[in-house]
């Protein structure tokens, strides 16, 4: 469950981050996961919940924007939604594509109360 390892480490990118501002907890986090990054949000929320026990985001808000999948077509140069990695251009059937946005996986902000 590569879940587990994601939420471990944006516990440790935390965990640097109250050394930085001095803190002992955060009140909240936001995420960004792209809907192409791999991340199954039910695994993940489990895996999170055990993740931040003990930790400077334990009993902190998370909060996830989810952006979707969108790709341009490198043949046509169609800009389309994407559902999964291997979605094919919808104007020309290409499957190369430059991935826009949904790929992403980083944390936007940690809170302090």
């Amino acid at each position: 469950m590569h879940e587990l390892s994601i939420a471990m480490g944006i516990v440790e990118i935390a965990d640097k981050e109250a050394v930085k501002a001095g803190v002992d907890k955060f009140s909240g986090i936001e995420l960004v996961i792209g809907e192409l990054s791999g991340v199954e949000l039910a695994s993940f929320d489990f895996a999170w919940q055990q993740a931040i026990k003990g930790t400077v985001l334990d009993g902190s808000k998370l909060e996830i924007s989810r952006p979707p999948g969108k790709a341009r077509c490198l043949d046509c140069g169609c800009d389309f939604n994407m559902v999964q990695v291997y979605d094919i251009c919808p104007v020309c059937n290409s499957y190369f594509k430059d991935i826009i946005s949904g790929k992403e996986l980083r944390v936007k902000s940690l809170l302090i109360d």
